[in-house]
């Protein structure tokens, strides 16, 4: 059933059937020309149309920008501006994951503040909202629809650029499992577990609070009982349904607590070896949950890890158990679900990692980890994910 839920973001639907009510909030808003953001293989599938003729139901004139590729770089985010200012769009339309999502809120803050994307790198970095955007999405990982976050390459330093800006937030948001019963094995496993890096990270975060954790230890649970199910059968509209109101649920929670040492390292990896971002943070999130974990201070933050985790007596455990078993139980999921294990398998050069560790310790996500580490310490957590 189509549901609609209200928050400090704007209007999002969930539910199968819900872009039936995308139309309807449209024409309330008065949108007059929008541009569609998607990606080759959704415009070619289709995807892209079906969404425009829910504009046109609302007397919203489109064209399609069909080129956003992942990890969307500085050249497609310019790209895609001047298609969007010689077409004098009201609106942007994301259609598909992270990548869509991202290069639109790009667009948007430069269309409303103008200069350039790499202007706005680090927090709260624009003065005025961005172009409204509307957020179609087909994956259930990375949270964009409902985060202040978005990521964009810069190839000129081989890094990501991390933005975050509550004034590149989207307006409507639409959650519907049909756009998301065709995703594939492996972006099911990676999103999903981009989603379970997001629900940890936020609940061991400096502004974690207990606001945050509830959304942050109820995705956690949600995501381990799902995110296999829909791996192994993507037809089953119940785990398609829960991961997307899982990785909603680790977006509000990260959007707002932060996230920390994982996303930091995973962006600089993502950045140099244009890696999946979800595989990155897959291989790295066990790692580093051991290397936070190994202060007394800070393992008894694992806990409650544990308990969202529905570990089996996590309640009664010591913060050093907590880390061991939260820990174990990611690398079960990862396992269970496809993910490969190691930067070795990913053709990471060990001679990087250096510079690696440079760029992470940059990065504005390693502002929230629960302590600050060392460059020593960032280049060994990348050496012992690497694997012997």
């Amino acid at each position: 059933m189509a549901l609609e839920r209200i928050n400090a973001v704007g209007t999002s639907f969930f539910g199968r059937g819900s872009m039936g009510l995308l139309p309807d909030e449209l024409k309330k808003r008065g949108f007059k020309r929008g541009l569609i953001v998607t990606d080759p293989f959704l415009y070619e599938n289709g995807t892209g149309d079906n969404v425009g003729a829910c504009l046109l139901k609302a007397g919203v004139e489109y064209a399609i920008y069909y080129l956003v590729e992942p990890n969307p770089s500085t050249t497609i985010v310019n790209d895609c501006l001047n298609a969007a200012l010689a077409l004098e769009v009201d609106l942007l339309v994301a259609v598909g994951g992270g990548s869509a999502i991202d290069t639109a809120k790009a667009v948007s803050i430069v269309m409303a503040n103008g200069g350039k994307v790499e202007d706005y790198e680090g927090v709260n970095r624009s003065r005025k909202p961005g172009i409204p955007i509307v957020a179609v999405n087909t994956t259930a990982g990375t949270g964009s629809e409902v985060t202040a976050f978005y990521i964009v390459t810069d190839p000129a330093r081989h890094s990501k650029m991390c933005m975050v800006d509550p004034n590149a937030m989207v307006t409507i948001a639409v959650n519907d499992v049909d756009l998301m019963m065709t995703m594939p094995k492996g972006l099911t496993a990676s999103t999903g577990m981009d989603a379970m890096t997001h629900a940890v990270e936020a609940a061991v975060a400096k502004r974690a609070t207990p606001f945050t954790d509830k959304d942050a230890l109820w995705a956690m649970g949600v995501i381990r009982t799902y995110l296999p199910e829909a791996v192994a059968d993507g037809s089953k509209e119940k785990a398609r349904e829960m991961m997307a109101y899982g990785e909603y649920s680790a977006g509000m929670a990260f959007s707002n607590a932060g996230l920390g040492m994982v996303h930091a390292m995973a962006h600089s990896l993502g950045g140099r070896n244009n890696l999946p971002h979800g595989i990155c943070n897959a291989v790295l999130l066990p790692f580093v949950m051991e290397f936070n974990g190994s202060r007394p201070e800070t393992a008894v933050r694992y806990k409650k890890v544990a308990e969202g985790l529905r570990l089996p007596g996590a309640a009664a455990m010591t913060g050093e158990q907590a880390v061991k078993e939260s820990v174990a139980c990611i690398r079960r999921l990862s396992k269970e679900v496809g993910i490969t294990q190691s930067l070795q398998d990913l053709k990471v050069n060990p001679e990087d990692f250096k510079a690696l560790a440079e760029v992470a310790l940059c990065d504005s996500c390693m502002e929230d980890n629960p302590f600050r580490p060392t460059l020593q310490q960032v280049i060994e957590v990348y050496r012992n994910a690497y694997g012997k």
